[in-house]
């Protein structure tokens, strides 16, 4: 990550950040991608940590083999998903 941001880019990409992290390290790459956040810094995040995304995200991307299912808002899209694959789908991830 100190490399990444020492080029200043406009955008990061993060794939799966914790997905191969030990537990307890799992908090700190979140507190770090939070912290960048906060910077007001453009990020593009994929991955599996619903709670987290919903708290950090402007704007959530739901993608359903390989296709945009559902965009918008963290409210819209968690809360009031239109499509029946992202309803299902937040709703086992209460």
């Amino acid at each position: 990550t100190a490399r990444t941001l020492a080029m200043k880019p406009k955008v990061i990409l993060f794939d799966e950040p914790t997905s191969a992290l030990d537990p307890e390290m799992v908090q700190e790459v979140l507190n770090v991608i939070r912290a960048l956040a906060d910077e007001g810094r453009t990020m593009l995040l994929v991955t599996h940590e619903m709670n987290f995304a919903r708290q950090v995200s402007s704007e959530v991307v739901f993608l359903h083999q390989g296709l945009v299912e559902e965009q918008g808002s963290p409210q819209q899209v968690f809360e009031n998903p239109t499509s029946a694959r992202c309803k299902q789908f937040m709703s086992s991830h209460r």
